[in-house]
């Protein structure tokens, strides 16, 4: 299974994000600190699993679904790689490989995502 953290918040209006099967663990609200311009204070997070085998096809529909404003991403892990996905584009790497993340820490900053925000676990 993988697993991964969703903001609810991120979504675009109108969107729909329902060709893969998410299994959701738990809701939570949370205040945010340090939210990005656009941003509201409060999230909603969803943390969710999903087949393993379903990780490109997920990658692909969440890509559809993100605002593409406000520096929202999505991230999930399978065994191996380390999925971050932005509206419209989706980085995988393998799970530890610091250069990647690098290059999708970069990218994430120049779609206005705050440096504090860029800390997903791969």
């Amino acid at each position: 299974m993988l697993s991964g953290v969703l903001i609810g918040e991120s979504l675009r209006v109108g969107s729909v994000l329902n060709s893969v099967p998410l299994h959701v663990t738990s809701v939570r609200r949370i205040e945010v600190g340090d939210a990005a311009d656009g941003q509201p204070g409060r999230w909603t997070l969803l943390d969710f699993q999903a087949p393993e085998a379903d990780a490109e096809r997920l990658a692909e529909a969440i890509a559809g679904c993100l605002e593409p404003t406000g520096g929202w991403y999505v991230n999930y892990n399978t065994t191996t790689e380390a999925f971050v996905v932005f509206a419209g584009r989706v980085f995988r790497y393998p799970r530890g490989d610091a250069a990647s993340r690098a290059e999708v820490q970069a990218y994430g900053r120049s779609v206005g995502v705050p440096d504090q925000q860029l800390d997903w676990e791969d």
